[in-house]
């Protein structure tokens, strides 16, 4: 779709306290003031930055009931009773899980994991999952990426005699559930100094703070940062502060040494020799790990990724990219449908949010249509099917707007609910969807802004393409690993043109492979633009144009420098800028 370009030009003082920064850090003044904007403004908070360092990971012990849960860890493990590590079927619950299990499968045995079928037993703790324990005679479940609004579920369990710990990282509600122990940064007498771990990052606190309290050294615990760096990736929560630190140090072991099951995915993936980036696990390994939940049950994945014989891993990540590939064809057929509705629906189409129920759908990919939606029609989605008695489903929210707010202002219409700003998990009786979209809608009318209703892309500077050289591209790879909070700098170049050889390229003829020049330097720049084929005929044309972009190695030549392009416009419309400071 059309995007809005946003662009605020620096004030004086920001440009002078960009030189004397990268005079200080032998970066360029475009660099240093990339720095400025992400609230990094001196010389030891840009080492740390660009040198994440896994000495400065919080104290674990600094969350809430840290010292409870180690206690009762360490005394399950001294009574020898049976522990169960239970977690979500998403990304984040496989990979905490597999965390989690394979660091304390080294000191003790009796131990075993457990997803939930998202399709038998929903989301979160089921009574079945507690039943199967139960019968297992487990005395400690470890519950990881789900369990905070599990308040009847737990006290069940604790009838039967099972202590929980929870880890969790997801909005909880003002009553907590009766666990042992609740590890969750969001509580809201939290004690602890960052906010955005996902639920893998949770686990591997409490690993973390076990190692230390029996003096495991934190050597052990490096080889599972490959699953962090995954989970953080496929979670999209910000990479900064501590994120950034396990992204970074995760990446490297993903790079250098990742675990067999994750090896197997990235073979599967054609990703062997390249160097993975937090984009590839977001399209291509964190898709795959997914998968087995959507289509059949997750503890297959996580099979895979405790997995150490190579060929099982391999033997088990084909088939898994099997359940993929038969994901992408139900997406693919959920998002034509769902499309046709919104096109069909009047009183759809001058909403400010979109709400879907098809008894049909498959429940496993509702939550990646509404992501579909949401990037077509850049508006709040919820998209439905039946599952039971109830409609269940998933919502999707737009940049900057929270979507959890809305949902819960509808929360006795709900049987269930539950997640974070961005995307959010439901349960109603079928009946409560009419209700439940006027209210919805009403709601996301009264409280979204008008500039959260268009997609933006904002620029970070506005540059000449003899401003691109290699020492200013080196050093922006740098500022990896990129997320919400650190995205990939995208900069405005005026006043280019078609140096002759752009064409259309794609098997529809889809997208743009684009040789430029501007008007201030000779340099001829390659770049893509995908899904942008109708400027094909502006840029042939002969006029101007400018374009918003980010830096990027090109794959098939290392040593050149790749634009790609996300957007294109006529030079006389330029962006919308702000007043300045």
């Amino acid at each position: 779709m059309d995007s809005k370009w946003n662009y605020e030009s620096p004030t004086s003082e920001r440009q002078q306290a960009a030189k004397e920064l990268a005079d200080k850090i032998g970066m360029s003044p475009i660099l240093a003031n990339l720095l400025i904007r992400r609230g990094i403004k001196t010389e030891s908070a840009a080492k740390r930055f660009f040198r994440p360092m896994l000495s400065e990971l919080i104290d674990p012990f600094l969350m809430n009931d840290m010292d409870i849960a180690v206690d009762r860890l360490n005394d399950a493990m001294g009574r020898k009773e049976r522990i169960m590590v239970y977690g979500d079927y998403d990304v984040d619950g496989c990979t905490a899980v597999a965390l989690v299990y394979k660091f304390l499968q080294q000191f003790y045995s009796n131990i075993e994991y457990y997803i939930p079928d998202r399709y038998d037993e929903g989301y979160g703790i089921s009574y079945k999952g507690i039943d199967y324990a139960a019968s297992k005679e487990v005395k400690l479940i470890i519950v990881l990426d789900c369990g905070i609004k599990a308040i009847s579920e737990i006290a069940y369990a604790r009838e039967r005699g099972i202590d929980f710990i929870i880890c969790d990282h997801h909005v909880p509600d003002d009553e907590l559930p009766p666990a042992v122990a609740i590890l969750n940064p969001k509580r809201t007498d939290s004690t602890y100094p960052f906010k955005d771990l996902c639920g893998c990052g949770v686990g591997f606190k409490f690993m973390q703070a076990f190692a230390k309290n029996n003096g495991i050294p934190f050597s052990q615990l490096i080889p599972l940062l490959d699953f962090c760096a995954v989970s953080i990736a496929a979670d999209i929560v910000p990479v900064m502060g501590e994120n950034r630190i396990l992204a970074f140090h995760g990446l490297k072991q993903l790079n250098s040494n990742p675990s067999v099951g994750l090896k197997s995915i990235i073979e599967i993936c054609g990703l062997t020799g390249r160097d993975i980036t937090m984009s590839d696990i977001g399209f291509k390994i964190g898709p795959r790990i997914n998968a087995s939940g959507r289509v059949q049950n997750g503890t297959e994945t996580v099979d895979l990724l405790v997995e150490r014989d190579l060929k099982r891993a391999q033997a088990e990540a084909m088939h898994i990219n099997e359940y993929n590939e038969q994901r992408k064809d139900i997406d693919k057929q959920m998002t034509e449908e769902a499309n046709r509705i919104v096109e069909r629906l009047e009183s759809q189409a001058h909403q400010p949010a979109i709400v879907l129920y098809d008894e049909n759908w498959t429940k496993g990919v509702v939550g990646i249509v509404a992501s579909r939606l949401t990037e077509i029609y850049y508006r709040p989605t919820v998209v439905l099917t039946r599952s039971g008695d109830l409609a269940s489903g998933s919502a999707r929210s737009v940049a900057g707007y929270d979507v959890h707010d809305a949902i819960k202002s509808c929360r006795d219409l709900l049987a269930n609910f539950g997640g974070h700003t961005y995307a959010v998990g439901l349960s109603m009786p079928v009946e409560n969807v009419p209700e439940f979209r006027r209210r919805f809608q009403q709601y996301v009318s009264d409280h979204i802004l008008p500039e959260q209703t268009e997609a933006t892309l904002e620029i970070e500077e506005v540059i000449d393409f003899r401003d691109i050289t290699k020492k200013l591209h080196n050093d922006l790879r740098k500022f990896a690993p990129h997320g919400p909070g650190n995205p990939k700098p995208l900069f405005c170049t005026r006043n280019v043109y078609d140096y002759g050889t752009s064409k259309v390229v794609g098997r529809q003829q889809e997208h743009i492979k684009l040789e430029l020049v501007d008007s201030r330097s000779s340099n001829v720049m390659n770049g893509i633009a995908f899904g942008q084929s109708s400027a094909a005929r502006y840029i042939k044309s002969k006029r101007s144009f400018d374009i918003v972009y980010t830096i990027e190695e090109n794959i098939y030549k290392r040593s050149d420098v790749q634009l790609q392009i996300e957007g294109i416009k006529p030079s006389d419309e330029g962006e919308e800028k702000k007043p300045e400071a």
